[in-house]
């Protein structure tokens, strides 16, 4: 298995500009809010506790990254405990508000990734390695760790492995 700097650096190779990472700080928030929103339908008793879909898919990427690292694992299974509430709700409500808010997060969420995408001037990294799926939300959180000057040795390894976020420019001027 990949080391978490692994991961991290082979993500952050197709995210050098600065606001194609911008966009993501917008993108993939959507798109794990949509996912779990979708997948919170239908709820199943399971020992007594509801269980959805975006339970079990949650659990299991909670886990693959607490194996990557504890403390940025634990982060992360708050935050998608967080995707997961809220999708449960979302579930809760009307059918077109339900889907609404899925689909359209959704989709809001893609427009978000593929204008970064442009500007970056590389296809996405799932592309490539369907791990970056799993990857980006764990990407993000920590490129919002790094503007809070938090794990700054993880940045400048992964900074040394794939090179310097660069101020954003259009592809032309490249």
């Amino acid at each position: 298995m990949k080391t978490l700097e692994d991961q991290l650096a082979n993500y952050a190779a197709y995210h050098r500009d600065s606001r194609n990472i911008a966009t993501h700080f917008v993108g993939i928030p959507l798109i794990v809010v949509a996912v779990a929103t979708l997948l919170s339908r239908p709820v199943m008793p399971l020992a007594g506790l509801p269980v959805s879909p975006a339970v079990a898919v949650s659990l299991l990427t909670a886990l693959y990254y607490l194996r990557l690292d504890l403390r940025l694992g634990l982060l992360m299974t708050a935050l998608l405990a967080g995707a997961v509430a809220f999708g449960a709700w979302a579930a809760g409500q009307t059918t077109a508000l339900w889907l609404t808010l899925g689909v359209g997060g959704f989709a809001v969420g893609w427009v978000f990734q593929f204008v970064g995408h442009f500007w970056e001037g590389r296809k996405p990294a799932f592309v490539d390695d369907l791990i970056g799926l799993i990857i980006g939300p764990l990407f993000v959180t920590v490129e919002l760790l790094f503007l809070l000057g938090l794990y700054g040795e993880l940045q400048q390894r992964i900074d040394a492995r794939v090179g310097s976020v660069r101020r954003g420019r259009t592809p032309a001027s490249a």
